[in-house]
């Protein structure tokens, strides 16, 4: 089948939700490094984008036995009959097997949203409007702000993120100008990695053992979101906090008692 097929690259991230604080610092790189587009009124947050999203969740019990985490979600680059990869009509969303990242092809994207009805984490969106592409003219000095390696996107496609992709194909070429054939750990790191402050963000090569990121993914307190469903997500949280780790894996009312879920 064609989801078992391996490449060279796994890319994934470990995040330790213990070390998290709700900064907001990931949200803000990635949009910056991304070319996210902010409108002037976020308020309708179902039509607002965050390819990295922050929520807070709570363990459901009263003062002074509460606790609170923090936990980012970005796309969780599904190694396992992704989801959004299976419904998608004209094939603008694929998993690239040499690097285990699922890419958006925004010119072949025809705004029917079945990926993002189809996506279990909530980590695609829609542009509703026109983006920086169509912003005429721009404002003293707002042209400076884009980043020349991500393309601006449309009105009427899906975007997501892209464990910044760009990123990877930019090592790529320093290694191939200094002779070398592969990258070394730390030459293609996120953007929301590079700038959380706690550093609870760590991203590698999953299919290389001496990756950090690897050992991470290996420990005892490691744990995927919504592991029942089989997708095989790329991105792990840490926490040595039992209901933090029982929430994740979308356990019934009867097994856990209610909590509290909300955006920050």
């Amino acid at each position: 089948m064609m989801e078992e097929k391996q490449g060279k690259y796994k890319f994934g991230m470990v995040i330790d939700l213990d070390k998290c604080t709700g900064c907001g610092t990931c949200m803000v790189a990635c949009a910056s490094e991304n070319n996210v587009s902010v409108r002037t009124d976020e308020s309708d947050k179902e039509r607002s984008i965050a390819w990295m999203q922050l929520f807070k969740i709570t363990n459901g019990k009263p003062f002074p036995q509460t606790e609170v985490s923090y936990f980012p979600r970005p796309c969780m680059h599904c190694h396992h009959k992704t989801p959004c990869v299976s419904v998608c009509p004209p094939t603008a969303t694929q998993m690239d097997y040499e690097t285990g990242i699922v890419s958006q092809i925004y010119t072949r994207c025809i705004g029917c949203r079945y990926c993002q009805a189809a996506c279990p984490y909530h980590a695609r969106y829609f542009n509703w409007y026109d983006g920086y592409a169509f912003i005429q003219p721009f404002p003293k000095g707002m042209e400076r702000e884009l980043s020349p390696e991500v393309s601006v996107r449309m009105r009427g496609v899906v975007e997501k993120c892209s464990f910044c992709h760009h990123r990877f194909m930019r090592a790529k070429t320093k290694a191939y100008a200094e002779g070398r054939r592969e990258i070394e750990e730390g030459e293609y790191i996120t953007a929301c990695a590079e700038a959380c402050p706690t550093q609870a963000i760590t991203f590698g090569n999953l299919n290389n053992p001496k990756h950090q990121v690897t050992r991470l993914s290996k420990s005892p307190y490691a744990f995927r979101l919504l592991e029942k469903l089989g997708t095989e997500p790329k991105v792990y949280y840490l926490s040595t906090r039992e209901w933090v780790r029982e929430m994740a894996d979308n356990y019934r009312p009867d097994q856990l008692q209610p909590v509290g879920v909300k955006k920050v």
